[in-house]
């Protein structure tokens, strides 16, 4: 097997790649986002039972 011929894809490497890199990305954003989210969660809890303890 040739590399380059394996990178081509037979004449579809544009199409392939693409595709890899789309998915990879989306993949990405799915480990990115929700533990983003949860950070800005963690963060607004954190603040609300402070004040609610002040508040007492």
């Amino acid at each position: 097997m040739n590399w380059s011929e394996f990178f081509d894809m037979g004449g579809y490497a544009l199409y392939v790649w693409t595709s890899y890199g789309l998915m990879a990305f989306i993949l990405a954003l799915n480990l990115v986002l929700p533990l983003k989210r949860r950070k800005e969660v963690v963060r607004k809890i954190t603040r609300l039972l402070a004040q609610g303890e002040k508040k007492r």
